[in-house]
């Protein structure tokens, strides 16, 4: 074995540190601060998924793993020790406002805090006991450094990318709707502390909130393990490789699926409906489905579906239809609100953007609005206000 070769970790060179300009570059994509080198050195420790890392995340014992890492640790110690050479703009970086990074506030504040914390140990010893604090609180990988993904690909290329950019909605920001809130935090918190849950599906009108308690949900319940992976119609034949990839990490995962529906001629609900519960495979404890739609049964279905005519078993029929809805074991109903309930969302969100206008002049044109942008809802609300905003 060489002297600077790594035992369990890869993609370091253990003989050198990367040029400054890559190292800098890198942290101010990703927000991290402190010393350029440590900082680099240790975001590649945090995405390096290996045995040591994952049973971390798991909660299960690494065994002789420890003794590998531990030697690892002395190289990267080295490392991070040249970096104290590093001139002063790159031994203490702060780095620029970029409208967008690749990891959010909170994510890239842990990773520099992991850095000084190695970078000031005593001991390779020492450096080994904050690495895998931190795996066993966060995990590793990418699943570790962002809250929600998308799938890209087909078939063998298939992948589970992030969504690079903070989910910023929390659930305070939906006005009203608290019992629809809290069957879906409840059954949410059940799901995250390892109890029993369900697939949820949220239906009613368009504009009503589902798709944003969703989101709020996989923000509010980020420090504890949950992740969301968007994945749209045309990819439901990824979603048992896309189940497998993600059975056995140490995540809660809500599979997100917007504005869920069928005409009474497309099939690829019956593939997801054996997906989701009914096929030979069973659906990870890890995994559960969130999905909005319009309908209640998800499929369209006609008066004539339930009258007599060609087919022999028409009451067959039906009950096939209504089967996708019936494996969400949870169904949240979000109607239009009321008038008073309308005014109360154009109150709130006016106060929250600091639109300073007199309070009946304001419900007055709320009211006039909803009649031209289709009625009553928290989304024309918005809009509303952002009108208001762009007015003043």
């Amino acid at each position: 074995m060489k002297e600077n070769e790594f035992a369990v970790f890869k993609g370091i060179d253990g003989d050198n540190l990367p040029d400054l300009g890559v190292m800098i570059q890198a942290c101010a994509n990703k927000g991290l601060s402190g010393n350029v080198a440590a900082a680099y050195l240790t975001d590649m420790l945090v995405n390096d998924e290996n045995p040591y890392s994952l049973c971390l995340e798991s909660g299960r014992d690494v065994g002789s793993l420890r003794q590998a890492v531990v030697h690892d640790m002395e190289i990267i110690g080295k490392l991070m020790k040249e970096g104290t050479s590093l001139p002063a703009f790159a031994g203490d970086f702060v780095p620029p406002d970029l409208k967008q990074r690749a990891y959010d506030p909170s994510m890239a504040k842990k990773v520099s805090n992991l850095a000084f914390r190695l970078m000031s140990a005593e001991s390779a010893g020492e450096m080994e006991k904050s690495l895998s604090s931190f795996y066993r609180e966060n995990g590793v990988g990418k699943y570790a450094l962002y809250r929600a993904f998308r799938l890209s690909g087909e078939g063998p290329d298939m992948s589970v990318v992030p969504i690079i950019g903070s989910i910023d909605v929390k659930l305070s920001d939906l006005v009203g709707y608290e019992l629809q809130k809290k069957k879906l935090t409840d059954n949410t918190e059940a799901f995250v502390a390892g109890k029993g849950a369900n697939n949820c599906l949220l239906y009613g009108e368009a504009g009503t909130g589902k798709s944003t308690c969703i989101k709020a949900v996989a923000n509010e319940y980020y420090e504890k393990k949950l992740r969301v992976i968007e994945i749209y119609r045309h990819q439901f034949r990824e979603l048992s490789e896309c189940m497998d990839r993600i059975r056995n990490r140490g995540y809660c995962f809500i599979i997100f699926m917007d504005d869920l529906s069928f005409e009474e001629n497309e099939t690829e609900y019956k593939y997801l409906k054996a997906v989701i519960e009914g096929g030979l495979e069973k659906r990870p404890g890890n995994v559960l489905i969130y999905a909005t739609s319009n309908r209640r049964h998800l499929i369209r279905e006609k008066y004539a579906d339930r009258m007599e005519g060609t087919d022999l078993h028409a009451e067959d029929t039906v009950e096939e239809m209504l089967s996708l809805s019936g494996r969400f074991g949870v169904t949240i109903l979000f109607e239009s609100p009321d008038k008073d309930d309308y005014h109360d969302i154009v109150l709130s969100l006016a106060e929250r953007c600091g639109i300073d206008t007199d309070r009946d002049e304001l419900l007055s044109g709320a009211d006039k609005w909803e009649i031209r942008h289709g009625g009553r809802s928290g989304r024309a609300a918005e809009q509303y206000i952002e009108y208001l905003r762009g007015m003043e």
